[in-house]
């Protein structure tokens, strides 16, 4: 069952960020842009590549009001442990969601059962908590953050522009479609 259109369901969770432990619940996820980026395992190999990346596109998805969540199986206390103790990891500034739980692995279907591990799924959720755009990676394929901010963009187009969408590789600034029976077998 496919989770676009689906608005994030209650939940807390333990994070770390930036030196402290917090508390993160749904509502974090509301008010603004949210990236939720699962990930198999702190002390991997492409997670932290992949976290790397993503915090060097972090200031840039701030400036289109997008927060960003990654999120694995580990706890928030490992979570502190990996940010302390690994070059690319101590960079992140973005808030890191321990799910030990599997509570959000499982709301997102990105649990691995029987492995225990998340799957490498990236979510982009709108103001009001509801997920409109899902990518879920193969453990060995590392994600590219660049990819994201089109991506947002135009999904904020969208949203502030009802009756519009965006045609493939839709830059900002660039023309959209009004769907209407007079665009069928134009395109």
């Amino acid at each position: 069952m496919s989770l676009i259109g689906k608005e994030v369901q209650p939940f807390k969770a333990k994070a770390y960020r930036n030196g402290e432990f917090i508390e993160v619940t749904e509502a974090d996820f509301k008010g603004h842009w949210s990236v939720v980026c699962f990930y198999p395992a702190d002390f991997s190999f492409v997670c932290p590549t992949e976290l790397e990346d993503l915090q060097e596109h972090y200031e840039e998805l701030k400036k289109l009001n997008v927060e960003v969540f990654s999120v694995s199986t580990d706890t928030h206390f490992v979570h502190k442990a990996w940010h302390d103790t690994s070059e690319a990891i101590s960079k992140i500034e973005f808030t890191m969601i321990g799910d030990p739980s599997h509570e959000l692995c499982r709301m997102f279907d990105v649990l691995r059962e029987e492995e225990g591990l998340a799957d490498r799924g990236t979510f982009i959720i709108d103001p009001d908590g509801v997920i409109q755009a899902v990518e879920i990676n193969a453990d060995g394929i590392g994600r590219d953050a660049s990819t994201l901010i089109p991506k947002i963009k135009a999904a904020q187009y969208v949203r502030n522009h009802p009756g519009e969408v965006c045609p493939a590789k839709w830059q900002e600034g660039e023309e959209t479609l009004k769907p209407s029976i007079d665009l069928v077998g134009k395109i």
